[in-house]
């Protein structure tokens, strides 16, 4: 029998999602989640392949923006809910998809793509490169002592539900928002995604708790966590998990950490998601205590090079010519002359110009957002040095002062 791809009907959802639940181990998301999930799905943008009546293969888009640097936000497809059964491997499914969904998304005008990837060696060989790395912690709070800035006692913290709090959390999220690239804004509804708190997924952990930060009676940060209270003969051997820390500045900041320090019974403090150049990495006494850990988060795929190079700002002046390969969107292939002037304002048009780079796409997704220097993936083999200099040149403009991070996922 032939299989059909095509989109989403919404009366599909649930047949579609426990596709996409079977293929991640037949494990059902808890009902909470499973609810909001439904009700964020874009259908319109929710692909799928039928074998006859059966749903073999799901693929779905959420429309974002996202910070690039210089702090514009630039309109993204966020690819998610990619699943193959595994009855069908081997026949091209998730090629097709692939395919499907790139060229929608040039139909939009949206320059770039944006994925996490379950298996990071999944999406390479579709032109995504890994554009920021995501950095776990485990404190061993008996052994670790914070520093903190001159105003941090001046913060006035305070406990508020989760629910009730979430529009704050949210207006400090947005405020932080342009000066970190790789986040996200999120369409209406997303606000909640944090804040659901299935009992089934706590593992023994308190329910979601929320601490608000506060001067001259503004929000200026928040902390959501949890807490695991455990004892061994020797007394509390608790831990409390950091889910998502925001400040808008650095006193407010130093406030929300000191306090998930000093919760009492807890041993250890763990944050699984936090920038790989973190600020409190320079508030603790012994980062070699902190048990840090780095692993890739989000990729990027530059779907129209030249709209996609010119959405952000370098940090000087540069004039440097691509040969870009990029198989599968043949638009992007040829050669690129990227400018821009010493305030980092960018053009990015085709030339027929001597190449300075030679390179594939996915190099300059990973490159895109500032987090994965160019001269690194040159060391590796990954850019071809054709001009002398113009490794060095690229790579210093594209680089960002802050790290590229994705805070939530999609």
């Amino acid at each position: 029998m032939t299989t059909e791809l095509r989109v989403l009907r919404p009366s599909e959802w649930n047949e579609w999602f426990e596709c996409l639940e079977l293929a991640f181990g037949g494990v059902a998301e808890p009902p909470e989640q499973r609810e909001l999930y439904e009700q964020l799905t874009e259908h319109e943008r929710s692909i799928g392949i039928w074998d006859g009546d059966d749903v073999v293969a799901t693929a779905g888009a959420f429309s974002f923006r996202v910070a690039v640097p210089g702090g514009a936000l630039v309109p993204a497809a966020a690819i998610t809910m990619v699943s193959v059964a595994s009855t069908h491997r081997r026949r091209g499914l998730l090629t097709s998809m692939m395919r499907r969904q790139l060229d929608d998304i040039r139909a939009l005008g949206e320059p770039i793509a944006i994925l996490t990837a379950s298996e990071p060696a999944i999406y390479g060989r579709f032109g995504y490169g890994t554009a920021s790395q995501q950095m776990s912690m485990t404190i061993e709070k008996d052994r670790v002592r914070l520093t903190v800035p001159p105003g941090t006692d001046e913060v006035r913290l305070r406990r508020a539900k989760p629910d009730e709090a979430m529009a704050a959390c949210e207006g400090v999220y947005e405020q932080l928002v342009p000066g970190r690239p790789g986040t996200p804004v999120h369409a209406p509804g997303w606000e909640r995604k944090p804040m659901v708190d299935p009992v089934s997924s706590r593992q023994g952990a308190s329910a979601q708790q929320c601490v608000l930060a506060e001067r001259d009676g503004e929000i200026v940060g928040y902390v959501t966590y949890c807490i695991k209270p455990e004892w061994e003969p020797s007394g509390p051997n608790g831990t409390v998990s950091v889910n998502d820390l925001g400040a808008l500045d650095p006193a407010a900041y130093a406030a929300l950490w000191r306090f998930v320090f000093e919760i009492d019974l807890m041993k250890t403090v763990e944050a699984r998601n936090r920038p790989v150049d973190d600020a409190v990495l320079h508030l603790v006494s012994d980062v070699r205590r902190c048990n840090i850990r780095v692993r890739d988060s989000l990729h990027v795929r530059l779907v129209e090079l030249g709209a996609a190079l010119e959405a952000r700002t370098y940090r000087g002046p540069v004039d440097v010519v691509f040969e870009v390969e990029d198989a599968f969107c043949p638009w992007n292939a040829g050669r690129w002359r990227l400018t821009a002037d010493a305030k980092g304002a960018a053009s990015c048009r085709r030339t027929d110009d001597a190449a300075d780079l030679a390179l594939s796409v996915r190099e300059l997704g990973s490159a895109y957002l500032g987090g994965e220097s160019l001269s690194s993936l040159g060391l590796a083999g990954r850019v071809r040095e054709l001009r002398a200099g113009a490794l060095a040149e690229a790579s210093s403009a594209f680089s960002s002062d802050t790290a590229p991070w994705l805070p939530r996922g999609f």
